[in-house]
C-alpha cells in the first residue's frame, strides 16, 4: 500500500512538473518573456479561474443535497489559520518585511484543488471518491475567497498601504458569489448549454496556463539567491510538522475517514502554485515564492506519499 500510494503520487506531481518545465524552458530559450508572463497571469486571474469557478458551481452544486456545506468552507479556514498561527511562530527568524508577508503566505497557502482531485481520484474507489470530490469542491470555496482576498492582501500590500475592501472582491471571488447565486436562485435549472459549454472549456484551461507562469517564474530564479534558512524551515513546517500534528488530531478526534482524508491532503500538499500567479500579476518581487513552490513540491514527492500511506493503514480505507 506504501509503495502503491507513492507511485500514485508521484505520477500525480509529474504532471504538473512537466506543465511547469514547459514554461521554464519557454522562457530560457526567449519564446516568452516578461510580457507575455505578465498577460497570461492576468487571463488566468480575471479569466479563466472565474470561468472554471463558475462552471463547477453551476454544475456540481446542491444547496438541499448538501444541507452542511457551509462546515467545508469554514474548514479551509482553519486550516489556513493553522499554517499562519505556525509560520508566525517562526516568522521571527525570517528577515524582511516582504519576505515575512511571502513566508507566511507559503505555509497558509496549499495546493489545495488540482494535487488533492488528482489524488482521489487515483486512490479512492469511484463511491468514495465521488463523495471526496464534494467535499474538495466545498473546501474550496472557502480557500479561493481566502487566496484571492487575504492571499493577495498579504502578498500586493505594503505596510504604507491602506486596507480596500474592494481588494476582497478579485474576480475568483466574485465568480464563487454570482456562482452561488445563481444555484440559490435556480438559474443552474436554465443555464443554456451552448454558454455553458465554452466558459467550461476555457476555465478548463486554467491548470496548464497557471503552471506555465510557474515554470516562468522558476527559470528567472537564481540558484545563488535561494535563501536555504526559509526553505528548510518552511519546508520542515508544511511538508511534515503541519500534516504530522493535523495526523494526531485526526486520529484524536476519531474524525470520520474521509473527512479526515481530506484534511490531511490539505495540510501535506505543498505551497500552492496560485501564489506566484498572484505575485507576478500584482507585480510584487519574487523573493521567496517561486523557490518555495519549486522546493515544496520536489520535497512533497517523499513526504506526500509517506503520510497518506500512514494515514490509509490507520484507518484502513478500502
Amino acid at each position: 500500500m506504501f509503495w502503491e500510494s507513492f507511485r500514485i503520487t508521484g505520477s500525480a506531481m509529474a504532471e504538473i512538473f512537466i506543465l511547469g518545465a514547459i514554461g521554464f524552458f519557454l522562457v530560457k530559450k526567449n519564446v516568452l518573456g516578461d510580457a507575455c508572463l505578465d498577460a497570461l497571469s492576468r487571463l488566468t486571474i480575471d479569466i479563466t479561474l472565474p470561468l472554471l469557478i463558475f462552471c463547477q458551481l453551476i454544475k456540481n452544486f446542491s444547496f438541499s443535497l448538501y444541507p452542511n456545506w457551509w462546515l467545508f468552507p469554514l474548514l479551509s479556514v482553519a486550516v489556513t489559520v493553522a499554517g499562519l498561527v505556525m509560520g508566525g511562530i517562526f516568522c521571527g527568524l525570517i528577515r524582511g518585511q516582504q519576505h515575512k508577508s511571502q513566508f507566511l503566505s507559503l505555509i497558509a497557502f496549499q495546493n489545495s484543488g488540482y494535487l488533492p482531485l488528482v489524488l482521489i481520484a487515483a486512490l479512492l474507489p469511484a463511491d468514495k471518491a465521488a463523495v471526496m470530490f464534494i467535499y474538495l469542491f466545498l473546501f474550496l470555496l472557502g480557500f479561493n475567497s481566502l487566496i484571492f482576498s487575504l492571499g493577495i492582501y498579504m502578498l500586493a500590500s505594503s505596510k504604507a498601504d491602506k486596507f480596500e475592501w474592494l481588494s476582497l472582491f478579485s474576480p475568483p471571488v466574485v465568480a464563487t458569489i454570482i456562482g452561488l447565486t445563481g444555484v440559490f436562485l435556480g438559474i443552474d435549472k436554465i443555464f443554456p448549454d451552448f454558454i455553458f459549454r465554452p466558459f467550461k472549456l476555457i476555465g478548463d484551461s486554467t491548470m496548464p496556463l497557471a503552471m506555465l507562469v510557474v515554470g516562468g517564474n522558476l527559470a528567472q530564479i537564481r540558484l545563488g539567491n535561494i535563501d536555504k534558512k526559509a526553505m528548510a524551515l518552511m519546508s520542515a513546517l508544511k511538508l511534515f510538522i503541519l500534516p504530522l500534528l493535523g495526523m494526531f488530531l485526526i486520529i484524536k478526534l476519531k474524525l470520520p475517514e474521509l473527512i479526515g482524508l481530506l484534511i490531511l491532503l490539505e495540510l501535506a500538499v505543498p505551497p500552492a502554485t496560485t501564489l506566484s500567479v498572484i505575485t507576478r500579476h500584482y507585480k510584487k518581487e519574487d523573493l521567496l515564492i517561486s523557490q518555495g513552490i519549486f522546493f515544496g513540491h520536489i520535497l512533497s514527492l517523499i513526504t506526500l506519499p509517506i503520510f497518506l500511506s500512514l494515514y490509509f493503514i490507520l484507518t484502513q480505507i478500502k
